[in-house]
């Protein structure tokens, strides 16, 4: 059976397609927290703004445990836009900053209560 170079062009190309139409679509960004000594990483819906966090903590006698931080107040879906998570470069900072790329507004949210929070956005 021969198979013709048309084809396996064809393909390839919309294998390549279909995987940048993938990585174009990705609904959420990841960000670290600033602070150099805390191992937490912030997620963000993209499209809604809804930020929440995850960690790693130590478990006594086992590997250890993903503990995460769902939405709290002022953390949930916002007015549709285009968000995305700013770390400042304050080492210290537990936070991060949720940005929306449109409005230009923005705010700060950080792990509070086993929650994750936000600030209400201003510009």
């Amino acid at each position: 059976m021969s198979r013709s170079p048309g084809r396996f062009v064809t393909l390839a190309l919309g294998l390549w397609l279909s995987l940048a139409g993938a990585a174009v679509a990705a609904p959420f960004d990841f960000a670290p927290a600033p602070q150099t000594d805390l191992n937490r990483v912030y997620r963000i819906d993209k499209a809604t703004g809804e930020v929440a966090a995850c960690q790693f903590q130590l478990k006594e006698g086992g590997v250890g445990v993903t503990v995460c931080f769902p939405p709290g107040e002022g953390a949930g879906a916002q007015a549709p836009s285009d968000y995305t998570l700013m770390p400042s470069r304050h080492e210290r900072e537990g936070g991060i900053f949720r940005v929306n790329i449109r409005t230009g507004e923005m705010s700060i949210c950080y792990v509070f209560d086993d929650k994750t929070v936000c600030t209400p956005q201003a510009k």
